[in-house]
């Protein structure tokens, strides 16, 4: 694609990655973008660097609007592969320009470059740079999603570039979020918003919550948005603002997802009457097979709901692998405010059910115990229980929601 104009002198130089499926280890159907974006001032100004894959389209872009070689000023917010593994390549056309970070991500970076060779100045949060007719302002984010994250805000032109924040996987042909929804929906890019942050920053959000309202306390003004990923918010700034206050804030809404897998349908079977329980007390529910469904599908869906209940069968004295896979992802993201429920077959021990359980209190989650457990094949009084079981969650559920 060719750079994009975002304000007067400000580009989108970036690449979309039409083909990546898998983000290490998130699943991304709908691709992505790698956002970096140059400034052509007095002093022009490059920020981000994107992936080393596509350091040759990023190159090529900033060609078409000034010679490479004029570039006086790199800011890196964030030393990830996907932004700063393209720095090498700029580096050998440019050795001279000033290399801007965080401590910790010079620290970090140099595990992968030697940055000895060139002039890296650390920057902490309000130190500015005046690039001519513009400042740049920086604002450390330790922890969103790497310790050595920042945002950085040009003031003239009231542009925060955010990194990983407020970013979508979505490859596409539309820079603008107004763009998007024109030829889209707001719906479809919510949910990406929802999904790349229920994936990626989940585990952050008290901390992205801080960040936000610390900006609010500098009285910084935003017209737009640039994050690294994903389409550029011009138009949506008070909607992006405000899902992203709800999802640090863990909020969700009053229905279940039933996420499982099974060996020989015996727990499947089990599923469908819970469903029909909880159902019955007029709770939504979505019923996800994980060897069916990319496991950050099924993360998103836990963002969505208040309930979780995780079917499993029994193998080898433990919790079925793709179920085991799940359960320790999803613990590594730090989900919060939902209420755990756990129910399985099993043919000999049936450790299963006891083992989900106490991963959801090492989680810190809200339990609803006993789960429901199966001998071989459910009966007809197996799934007449399991149908009670699926309205006592429902009932307590209900309880829960208005609780929190």
């Amino acid at each position: 694609m060719k750079p994009v104009e975002l304000k007067n002198g400000i580009y989108w130089v970036g690449a979309v990655d039409w083909a990546i499926r898998d983000f290490h280890g998130y699943e991304t159907p709908h691709g992505t973008s790698y956002n970096n974006y140059l400034i052509d001032d007095e002093e022009p100004t490059l920020l981000d660097a994107v992936h080393h894959n596509f350091v040759d389209i990023s190159i090529e872009n900033i060609s078409k609007i000034i010679d490479l070689k004029k570039i006086k000023h790199i800011v890196i917010n964030h030393i990830e592969n996907d932004h700063a593994t393209g720095l090498e390549k700029i580096l050998e056309m440019v050795p001279s320009a000033n290399i801007y970070m965080t401590d910790r991500g010079k620290k970090g970076l140099n595990r992968f470059l030697d940055l000895s060779k060139y002039k890296v100045i650390v920057v902490k949060s309000g130190d500015t740079l005046k690039i001519g007719k513009r400042t740049l302002q920086f604002i450390e984010t330790p922890m969103m999603h790497w310790p050595d994250s920042m945002f950085t805000y040009i003031k003239e032109d009231r542009v925060l570039i955010s990194q990983d924040a407020f970013g979508q996987h979505i490859a596409t042909v539309e820079r603008f979020d107004d763009e998007f929804v024109n030829n889209r929906s707001m719906e479809e890019l919510e949910d990406a918003v929802i999904d790349y942050y229920a994936n990626i920053l989940m585990p952050y959000g008290n901390v992205i919550k801080g960040k936000i309202e610390e900006i609010k306390m500098l009285g910084i003004e935003i017209e737009m948005i640039a994050p690294d990923h994903g389409v550029i918010w011009r138009s949506h700034i008070d909607e992006i603002l405000y899902l992203y206050s709800e999802m640090v804030d863990a909020k969700a809404k009053l229905k279940a997802v039933i996420i499982y897998d099974t060996m020989w349908h015996s727990t499947e079977q089990m599923v469908f009457p819970i469903a029909r329980g909880i159902e019955n007390e007029g709770v939504p529910v979505k019923i996800i097979k994980l060897r069916a469904t990319p496991k950050s599908v099924a993360v998103k869906e836990v963002w969505k709901s208040r309930g979780v209940i995780v079917g499993c069968p029994t193998l080898n004295n433990g919790v079925f692998p793709s179920v085991a896979e799940f359960l320790s992802y999803l613990k590594g993201l730090k989900p919060k405010n939902r209420l755990f429920a756990a129910f399985g077959s099993y043919g000999w021990s049936g450790e299963a059910v006891k083992e989900m359980y106490e991963t959801a209190k090492a989680m810190k989650l809200e339990v609803f115990e006993p789960g429901i457990r199966v001998l071989y094949k459910p009966s007809e009084e197996d799934l007449a229980k399991c149908y009670e079981f699926g309205i006592a969650f429902g009932k307590a559920l209900k309880e829960y929601h208005a609780k929190i």
